[in-house]
């Protein structure tokens, strides 16, 4: 495509993070640096299908030509996908471009998102037979757990090990132990994961609001003994600390939260 041989869309979203100046490059890149800034400030979910070429490029002030080099740009980064026939789609798998320049920070962001996905498929799945099994006690129990993470915020702890507590209550619902032995066999994952994840959400108040309601919501389909609506809202609760890890600015990747993600590959590994 027309953006062969440009530089990465990274370079100029770089220099555009945290409200800085979008006007270095070339005009395919600054078009890509705001399209990406646009889907940030939107919350664009992953899986979402962006406006029409033609409603971006009159959007951004400029030609088809101009908008396809800017979306060739981010589709090499991993953000963007096309569907031929049916557009352009926020990616699910690209990797944070903030995380980018060191290797280990690198693995360790991939395993962190790896882990995410891997908890995903298990979560979604136990909430689902959770809200058809559990008893009185254990919704009070999945309640109250929920209810120490909010409590463990307030008093200005990361809520790391209530949340994973949060989440064993739930396995326990199904009545089934080896899907509370599922989520014990990586618990210690987990645990470095969250704190990856709680590090970020700290940093904006409007991630840590989010995550308050995807709990909230799980537990409401718990208590409705909905089982369809469970699963949809723990899939969805994994689906944005995914994409809520690659939303994370550069300066959390450099600091504390490179930091905590190498611990997990350190422990880990990949």
């Amino acid at each position: 495509m027309e953006a062969a041989g440009a530089a990465s869309a990274g370079a100029v979203i770089a220099a555009g993070e945290g409200g800085g100046s979008f006007d270095t490059g070339t005009l395919g890149e600054r078009v890509a640096a705001r399209l990406l800034e646009k889907i940030r400030s939107d919350g664009l979910a992953p899986g979402t299908r962006l406006p029409s070429e033609h409603a971006m490029a009159q959007h951004f002030g400029v030609s088809r030509t101009v908008l396809r080099a800017a979306i060739a740009l981010l589709k090499a980064d991993g953000l963007l996908t096309t569907r031929k026939g049916s557009g352009t789609f926020v990616c699910q798998t690209g990797f944070p471009l903030a995380a980018r320049g060191d290797p280990l920070t690198e693995q360790s962001v991939q395993s962190l998102l790896n882990l995410t996905e891997v908890r995903r498929g298990l979560e979604a799945e136990i909430a689902a037979l959770a809200a058809v099994r559990r008893s009185p006690g254990q919704l009070a129990e999945i309640d109250h757990a929920l209810r120490r993470v909010e409590d463990a915020m307030r008093a200005g702890g990361d809520g790391v090990a209530e949340d994973v507590q949060f989440h064993l209550r739930i396995a326990e619902a199904t009545g089934n132990p080896y899907w509370v032995r599922l989520v014990e066999m990586f618990a210690q994952q987990i645990r470095l994961a969250v704190k990856v994840t709680r590090a970020n959400e700290a940093r904006r108040e409007d991630f840590a609001l989010q995550v308050r309601d995807e709990h909230e919501q799980i537990v409401a389909a718990i208590a409705a003994g909905d089982p369809d609506r469970a699963r949809a809202a723990a899939g969805d609760h994994l689906l944005y600390v995914a994409e809520r890890v690659r939303l994370a600015d550069r300066d959390f990747w450099a600091g504390s939260g490179g930091a905590l993600a190498r611990d997990l590959i350190r422990n880990f590994g990949g």
